[in-house]
């Protein structure tokens, strides 16, 4: 095996390592950003079950904590992840390909799995879900609470914190999805 030295590195060697390096990061966080939405419903099926067992409808108020935390780490793993893919579309790829005799033809997935019919409906679906999980979950449970003799002063306060808090990550949820 030969050893590099400087004048074996060119920019397409440079290029191709660095897309080897951001796929690989992109890979990790789709499998950290699918795993949060399994562990949300996990984490927030726990809560719900000992609210209800222990007869304390306030630790209801633990499940939009969980759901801002978590959904702020899905939505900002959500867009890394869309990001990495927009660079490699619009300039790693062009950069590599100006440097083959091949243009236009360096990373073609990238840009091939974008033009799918269905992939409008899919993302519309998936933002359903994540507002789904990330908001109407978490509502209803500040909901429950309101309705229990346990509504008291100061958790009703904390209540409406976290639902303006929770407006605002429905709102990221939905600016993020129009891109």
């Amino acid at each position: 095996m030969a050893v590099a030295t400087t004048d074996d590195v060119t920019e397409s060697t440079f290029l191709l390592a660095e897309y080897h390096c951001i796929k690989e990061e992109q890979k990790t966080r789709i499998g950290f950003r699918d795993n949060l939405l399994y562990f949300t419903l996990a984490a927030a099926t726990g809560v719900m079950a000992i609210a209800v067992q222990s007869r304390k409808p306030e630790l209801l108020l633990a499940i939009p904590v969980v759901c801002l935390i978590l959904g702020w780490t899905y939505l900002i793993n959500d867009e890394k992840i869309s990001s990495i893919g927009c660079y490699v579309r619009d300039r790693l790829g062009p950069r590599l390909g100006e440097l083959s005799a091949a243009p236009g033809a360096a990373f073609g997935w990238e840009t091939y799995h974008r033009a799918d019919a269905s992939r409008t409906s899919r993302k519309r679906i998936q933002t359903a879900v994540d507002l789904l999980t990330y908001l109407a979950l978490p509502m209803v449970c500040v909901c429950a609470f309101w309705c229990s003799t346990a509504a008291q002063t100061l958790p009703v306060i904390v209540s409406l914190a976290q639902t303006l808090a929770l407006a605002v990550l429905g709102w990221q949820f939905l600016r993020y999805a129009e891109r």
